[in-house]
């Protein structure tokens, strides 16, 4: 099985203690999102988890605890963009933590294992076109030789967003094929110079014409190559049609990041996110609070390794 740590919640920078503690154990409870009083018992066994894929905006607590993961196969999606502290209020300094932060676990697990991410992207009266090809130019010539490509994404707008970004005054261009397009065309040239490919997350629009793809995040291809074995393992049926990610399992939980970023699809509610934080119990095999026997119901995930042990002719 594949382990998302995770599209809901900053694990490696907030919970990453909490984390290796679950491997010792090896397992973690995780509630449904949409029904809280569901909760799986996932199995975190070596021999059931073929591989984790860790979400990240700043990996620094995690990387003095690599050897702690010996027994797992891992890639990070690692996310740093061209935002100040008035879009992404409470990340660390970018040039003194965030950038050395990846490139440091970039030579400690190989640039292959290091998914830049520069998304999403909007514009607005400072975060203009050009503004992001600048920005993006000086992160390529920091992050150019620590991994292999850079995943981009334009912001999608859902409701339980709107309150949050409404100080960003995003502009309807952000949406614009022509804005999209020439963006990426100027990332593409961008980064053929520093070795970088260029691909998107989630668009519905086609770029292949400029030469920039479909993303696959939780991609097939890269964990065969990292791991070196293949795959039995179809699409995941939970994500949107435009999403490229094979079938996973999340273990992070909404509402408990505190990266503080307006963009933010998983967190709500600042304060609700905040109240989780402080909910959060290192000895608690859930993110944040505790199970209770008499209103929640846990049941055991069915967990099994995804490996494809057939024997191909053509590969003897």
């Amino acid at each position: 099985m594949i382990i998302s740590a995770s599209r809901r919640t900053d694990i490696p920078s907030y919970y990453s203690e909490w984390l290796f503690k679950r491997l010792k154990e090896r397992y973690v409870l995780v509630r449904n999102p949409r029904n809280k009083h569901q909760i799986s018992r996932v199995d975190l066994s070596p021999d059931v988890v073929d591989i984790f894929v860790f979400w990240t905006k700043n990996p620094t607590p995690m990387l003095s605890r690599l050897s702690e993961l010996k027994d797992y196969k891992y890639y990070f999606q690692f996310t740093l963009s061209a935002y100040g502290p008035d879009v992404e209020r409470n990340l660390p300094s970018k040039n003194k933590i965030i950038i050395p932060a990846f490139q440091r676990l970039s030579k400690e697990i190989g640039r292959e294992r290091v998914v830049w991410r520069y998304d999403p992207i909007f514009f607005n009266g400072l975060y203009t076109l050009d503004y992001h090809c600048r920005y993006f130019k000086i992160l390529a010539s920091k992050l150019g030789a620590y991994t292999e490509k850079c995943t981009v994404s334009f912001l999608d707008l859902y409701k339980n967003m709107e309150h949050n970004i409404k100080p960003l005054d995003i502009n309807k261009d952000t949406y614009a094929y022509e804005m999209q397009t020439e963006l990426l065309e100027r990332f593409a040239e961008i980064g053929k110079g520093y070795g970088l490919l260029i691909d998107t997350c989630g668009e519905r629009n086609d770029f292949h014409k400029i030469g920039v793809g479909h993303a696959h995040c939780i991609d097939r291809e890269r964990i065969e190559k990292i791991a070196g074995f293949k795959l039995n393992v179809d699409k995941d049926a939970n994500q949107r049609t435009e999403c490229g990610c094979v079938s996973s399992i999340d273990i992070g939980t909404y509402n408990t990041c505190t990266n503080g970023c307006l963009y933010c699809y998983a967190n709500y509610s600042e304060n609700t996110a905040v109240k989780n934080y402080r909910m959060h119990n290192l000895d608690s095999p859930l993110l944040f609070g505790e199970a209770d026997d008499s209103t929640d119901e846990i049941k055991e995930r069915k967990m099994k390794s995804l490996i494809d042990n057939q024997m191909n002719i053509f590969e003897l």
